[in-house]
């Protein structure tokens, strides 16, 4: 069963900078947990079939000036049904004065009423986003989360295989440091996963003979960065004399992260390969992917046109 998360109705007031009209609680104390919207015009007109109550409710221009048109009695009627069901916040757009009813209802009801001077659309936009960000299934992986050439790593394997020192081998060639050791990852789409260091490691390094160390400190903010897209799974694993390891790159391998299917290869490890090099190497190879340009799949071509197998 999918874990539930819930985000405190603070965290969205500080990020839209929304006036509060009426809480009911402190607004840490009230969970928002559904990341999908609703316009409420239907419900305002009285349908409530598909109504979900936990989801926030966006007023706009059009709910508004439907109930403005309407006569004083009926219009009451009507929000007295809709704060009837106990939304979990209702936000007014473009700074819209709520009715003098709405005031009474939403003590009433203990309904969170709130105001942004934000236009409906684009603050729908952006409250979408956040919510599919904060509220998204979550694992955590041991392993490794660097950016390379724009690219998402993840770095697994077996402790002591060297995921730690090759993200600091590439963290001194230029690239960022997400996340050692521990990496939360988020689907915040149904194609999307990012991930992020828990906060009480966030920046910092293990390594074995040394201890841990502060890579924001000691390479700069430019070597970390908070969050980034899962492109690439990398498997590291230690070399194994006789194993068939992919020569071509034409076997495409994916691993499934909550539900999303993400490249994958694997690396075998031995004393001498320089790791760091061949992870930017992959890093472009899998960006030059995704432009439309696969390497080995041109390499096959043209060996089969040489052998006249085309």
């Amino acid at each position: 069963m999918i874990e539930k998360y819930t985000i405190p109705l603070s965290s969205l007031i500080s990020e839209f900078a929304l006036e509060p009209l009426y809480l009911p609680d402190a607004p840490e104390n009230i969970l928002i947990s559904n990341t999908e919207i609703n316009r409420p015009g239907l419900a305002l007109a009285g349908f409530f079939d598909m109504f979900n109550a936990t989801r926030v409710q966006i007023i706009g221009q059009a709910e508004y000036r439907y109930l403005e048109k309407c006569e004083e009695t009926v219009r009451n009627a009507h929000i007295d049904n809709f704060f009837g069901y106990r939304p979990a916040a209702i936000v007014l757009t473009t700074s819209l004065a709520p009715f003098p009813r709405m005031f009474e209802a939403a003590k009433e009801n203990g309904v969170p009423l709130l105001s942004t001077k934000e236009r409906t659309s684009a603050f729908m936009a952006g409250l979408i986003a956040y919510l599919n960000v904060q509220l998204a299934p979550r694992i955590t992986r041991h392993g490794v989360l660097v950016e390379v050439y724009g690219e998402g790593l993840l770095l697994l394997g077996d402790s002591g295989v060297g995921k730690s020192e090759t993200a600091i081998e590439l963290v001194k060639r230029g690239h960022r440091m997400i996340a050692d050791d521990a990496v939360e990852i988020k689907r915040v789409s149904a194609k999307t996963l990012v991930g992020a260091a828990p906060a009480i490691i966030r920046h910092y390094v293990e390594l074995r003979g040394i201890g841990i160390v502060d890579v924001r400190r000691l390479f700069g903010m430019g070597a970390v960065k908070e969050s980034e897209r899962i492109d690439l799974v990398i498997n590291l694993e230690p070399w194994v004399q006789g194993k068939m390891y992919d020569r071509l790159g034409l076997d495409s391998q994916t691993m499934n992260i909550l539900d999303v299917n993400v490249p994958a290869i694997t690396i075998p490890v031995k004393p001498g390969r320089n790791l760091a090099i061949i992870l930017e190497i992959a890093a472009m190879n899998n960006r030059q992917k995704k432009m439309g340009y696969n390497t080995a799949e041109e390499f096959n071509r043209k060996l089969k046109g040489q052998m006249g197998l085309e």
